[in-house]
């Protein structure tokens, strides 16, 4: 543990228009969120010498007062030379602001919940530049593919704002149980969040959910399986997951929300993972589209 004393911060171009609360979160690690809305609300921060709300937008120019802390200094998990390895490979994309990783199958986006080394945490120790690189969105542990990370708070929420206004188009393959009947077929069902008692998140259609569409494509299908294209317009955690489970054609490989004898098939024919791949994303409003790969198995199952 460190001790902080009180801060004076004048804001930079690039942190212009971030709200109050999440240029503190970003810039103050090892202080808990509850602890830096406590002394936003409590006025021990201050902008320009007032007083100031957490959604607050900061401009350039402010001076942010931030008064004496303790930091909680959290030791560094090195990533293994190999996994790092893995990771600069799986890059498809960079220049001054984007980064675009081909994300291994097995990585989290980020570390938590007993996961001590997620791929962003993994990104910032490959080299100095890349220190600072945000999430723009996250993939599930056991998908693979297109996740973008940025190196710049404006682009970060250039995006998150696209994100917002449902201006970002996400594709992703997959392979699922059985034949479907209809070639295409756009899927409304309203998915709601809950956790277990041990703390685990699971997503179940529910009138009191948020509202989620999924467009599903059929590319091959056989009397087992099909190969299927799945275009979001909503993004809700675990969305494609749970409306392929709820319309009875779930993910193969899928343990939280499969089918185990199907899971067990397709051990059977060697696979060994979800059969889930973010293959392209498309921020329209930034004219910034990228693909990723897909994976040998998908290709070579049909």
């Amino acid at each position: 543990m460190k001790f902080q004393k009180v801060k004076n911060i004048k804001i930079d171009l690039e942190s212009k228009g971030m709200r109050l609360d999440n240029y503190l979160i970003s810039l103050l690690k090892g202080i808990p969120k509850s602890k830096i809305y406590s002394i936003i609300r409590k006025g021990e921060v201050r902008l320009n010498s007032k007083r100031i709300k957490p959604r607050h937008k900061i401009q350039e120019g402010d001076i942010v007062r931030i008064p004496p802390l303790k930091i909680i200094e959290n030791e560094t998990v090195k990533p293994s030379s190999n996994i790092v390895e893995i990771i600069k490979e799986k890059i498809i994309f960079e220049d001054k602001s984007i980064l675009v990783i081909n994300k291994p199958v097995g990585i989290a986006s980020h570390g938590g919940s007993g996961i001590s080394l997620g791929l962003i945490e993994i990104v910032r120790q490959i080299i100095p530049s890349y220190k600072e690189v945000q999430l723009v969105h996250r993939l599930d542990k056991d998908t693979s593919g297109c996740i973008v990370l940025t190196k710049k708070k404006s682009v970060l929420r250039e995006m998150h704002n696209e994100l917002r206004n449902h201006s970002v188009e996400k594709k992703y393959v997959a392979i699922t149980k059985g034949h479907w009947q209809q070639n295409s077929i756009d899927v409304n069902l309203s998915l709601l969040k809950l956790k277990n008692k041990s703390g685990e998140q699971k997503v179940k259609v529910s009138d009191e959910g948020k509202e989620s569409i999924t467009k599903f494509k059929v590319i091959k299908q056989n009397k087992n399986f099909s190969q299927i294209n799945c275009t979001l317009l909503t993004g809700k955690t675990h969305q494609i997951r749970v409306h392929c489970q709820y319309i009875e054609h779930p993910i193969m490989g899928d343990r939280k929300y499969g089918d185990k004898d199907f899971n067990k098939l397709a051990k059977k024919i060697g696979i060994t993972r979800m059969m889930l791949h973010a293959s392209s994303i498309n921020f329209k409003r930034m004219k910034f589209s990228i693909d990723s790969q897909i994976p040998e198995e998908f290709l070579s199952i049909m």
